[in-house]
C-alpha cells in the first residue's frame, strides 16, 4: 500500500534534477535582475518571487504534464489568483517571462536550450548596458527647476543661458505653475563625469536672489 502512495510518473532522480536546475536558473535570473535593472527602483519588486517561483513552476509542470485533467484543473485554480500589486515597468515582464521559460525548460528536460537562453539574454543585456553608457543610447535624464513666480521673469534669461552653456543636449519638455512657483522640466543627454554639485551652485548664483529648487532624475 505504501508503494502505491509514493508511486509517481516522475522519478525521484528526474524530479531532483529538474527542480535543482530550475532553482539554479531562478538564481541566475534574480542576479541578472539586480545587475541590469535593480538599481532603477521603479518596479513592483517582482524579483522577490523569483527564487520560489522558478522551482514552483517547474514542479507544477512536472505534476501536470502526464495528465490532461490536472492541466485543466490547474487553469481553473489559477483563475482565482489576483495580484494586488501591478507590474509597473515592462522590463519586469521580460524577467518574469525569462523565469517562466527557464522553469518550463527545466520541467521538460531542455537543459541546453534553457542554458543557451540565459546566456543569450545575459549577453544582450550586457550589450544594451554598454551601449547606453558608452554611446548614450536611451541616455536621457530629467532635470526639474522650480523658481518663485514673482522672480521668474527676471531669473529666467540667466537660467536659460547657463543651462544652454553647461548642459549637453538640453531640450524643454514642459512648464507648469503651482503654489506660486514656476517649474521647468528639461531633458538632457547624460554625460559621465559631469560636475552636478558645481552646476547647482552656479544655478543658485545665476538666479540670486530668487530661490531655486532642483530635481535630477
Amino acid at each position: 500500500m505504501l508503494d502505491g502512495l509514493i508511486d509517481s510518473p516522475v522519478g525521484l532522480a528526474d524530479a531532483v534534477t529538474a527542480i535543482g536546475f530550475s532553482l539554479a536558473a531562478s538564481v541566475a535570473v534574480y542576479l541578472m535582475y539586480h545587475l541590469f535593472y535593480g538599481s532603477r527602483q521603479v518596479g513592483a519588486g517582482v524579483h522577490r518571487v523569483f527564487i520560489i517561483g522558478g522551482p514552483a513552476i517547474t514542479a507544477l509542470f512536472l505534476g501536470i504534464q502526464t495528465s490532461i485533467a490536472l492541466s485543466i484543473g490547474l487553469v481553473g485554480a489559477l483563475s482565482f489568483v489576483r495580484f494586488r500589486t501591478p507590474v509597473k515597468d515592462p522590463a519586469e515582464i521580460g524577467f518574469l517571462l525569462l523565469l517562466i521559460a527557464s522553469s518550463i525548460g527545466a520541467s521538460t528536460e531542455n537543459y541546453v536550450l534553457t542554458g543557451v537562453l540565459l546566456a543569450v539574454v545575459f549577453a544582450a543585456l550586457g550589450v544594451q548596458r554598454l551601449a547606453r553608457e558608452r554611446f548614450t543610447l536611451a541616455g536621457w535624464g530629467n532635470l526639474m527647476i522650480s523658481v518663485d513666480r514673482d522672480s521668474f521673469e527676471e531669473a529666467e534669461p540667466k537660467l536659460a543661458a547657463l543651462l544652454e552653456e553647461r548642459v549637453p543636449g538640453l531640450k524643454m519638455v514642459s512648464v507648469s505653475t503651482l503654489d506660486d512657483r514656476v517649474s521647468l522640466h528639461y531633458q538632457y543627454r547624460r554625460r559621465r563625469g559631469f560636475d552636478w554639485p558645481g552646476f547647482f551652485r552656479e544655478l543658485e548664483q545665476a538666479a540670486h536672489p530668487a530661490k531655486v529648487e532642483t530635481f535630477l532624475g
